[in-house]
């Protein structure tokens, strides 16, 4: 759900924003939202991509210490079936 949010811009910075936003055939509103979200998911890209970097460069060392359990704790075997009358 979208949600509204109030910016102040001096004089100059808006009507630079509104002229580009003008050239795109955005209004000022989708103008400023479509830079706000390029930013976001840029670093969100970033982010995303500096993990599988470090995910990739300790991959051994994690298979070393973690190995093919992906649950500890959890018992060895096929998974029971809980009872019918289970919550």
């Amino acid at each position: 759900m979208a949600k509204q949010t109030n910016i102040r811009l001096d004089d100059a910075v808006r009507a630079a924003a509104e002229d580009r936003a003008k050239r795109r055939g955005l209004s000022l509103q989708g103008y400023v939202a479509d830079l706000i979200e390029a930013d976001v998911n840029q670093s969100r890209a970033a982010f995303m991509a500096g993990a599988a970097a470090f995910l990739a460069g300790y991959t051994e060392q994690f298979e070393t210490e973690v190995g093919e359990d992906r649950y500890p704790g959890l018992p060895e075997g096929p998974a029971r079936s809980a009872p019918r009358d289970a919550a």
